[in-house]
């Protein structure tokens, strides 16, 4: 029992430190005093700190649906609480990606120009068209499927592009020395492994229950190839990954599942 109990609250622990650095949910000190920090271990529960980050906005699609709220409000509502509680992190990925992938010449200029505060053209039109194709799809999967059925895809695929992250990360080498990702270190295979076992399992589980087995295979497939792309872009442009191409990764798997979903609907 008290071995039980140990892998338990060592699972706990990972998921809440996972919690706290890829959202501003407050998570208890209890789990970092005294306590050593591995975020690399962290990385394995990434897809389970992704379904607790995506669950208030489930909840409010499901009320708002029942109240027959409009379709486009709720998905704008929904997709506003998630940023809320991201504090915008992954989106900032994206937006200093494009930066530096649309401005960058060379490996240098484009990791210069992603470690710049400032957003430029790219990176805002990059934000722009994230939020518009992601509240255009949210609203066709509210108006199209029954409201826990909608709710619960937004867990699906917050957890699947999380483990996404995991994947990426592990998979390419780090572009520079400094920076959060790189003082982190890299996943290794079963954190990885775990990341995407987690992520599958919670994406096939909700998806299987709310769409055709094909559509939800198609949809994961698609978000795959997605990652995979955009990870040979990464080698072409800076020879690796950065934090921000791995909050990217999260960006460009959720739109690209999103978009899936609602054209299976």
């Amino acid at each position: 029992m008290r071995e039980s109990g140990l892998i338990l609250d060592g699972f706990l622990t990972r998921v809440m430190h996972a919690l706290s650095f890829l959202s501003r949910i407050p998570v208890h000190d209890s789990f970092f005093q005294g306590r050593k920090v591995d975020m690399l271990a962290a990385t394995r529960v990434f897809p389970i700190a992704g379904l607790l980050i995506a669950l208030p906005s489930a909840i409010l699609v499901s009320i708002l649906h029942h109240a027959h709220a409009d379709t486009l409000l709720t998905a704008t509502l929904a997709l506003a609480v998630t940023t809320a509680l991201t504090g915008a992190l992954h989106e900032d990925g994206l937006a200093d990606t494009a930066d530096g992938f649309g401005g960058g010449a060379d490996k240098e200029r484009s990791l210069t120009i992603m470690k710049d505060s400032r957003i430029g053209s790219y990176g805002a039109i990059a934000l722009i068209l994230s939020f518009m194709v992601r509240v255009a799809a949210i609203a066709v999967l509210i108006r199209e499927l029954p409201g826990p059925a909608s709710a619960v895809s937004l867990i699906a695929v917050a957890s699947f592009s999380r483990a996404m992250m995991v994947w990426h990360w592990h998979g390419l080498p780090p572009a520079r020395q400094a920076g959060v990702a790189a003082s982190i270190g890299q996943p290794g295979p079963t954190d990885r492994n775990h990341a995407l076992a987690y992520g599958i399992v919670i994406a096939c589980m909700v998806l299987f229950l709310s769409y055709a087995v094909v559509a939800a295979i198609v949809a994961i497939a698609a978000s795959f190839a997605a990652a995979h792309l955009f990870k040979r872009l990464c080698l072409r442009k800076i020879d690796g990954h950065t934090g921000d191409t791995i909050g990217a990764t999260q960006q460009i798997t959720e739109i690209v599942m999103l978009v899936a979903l609602a054209l299976l609907a």
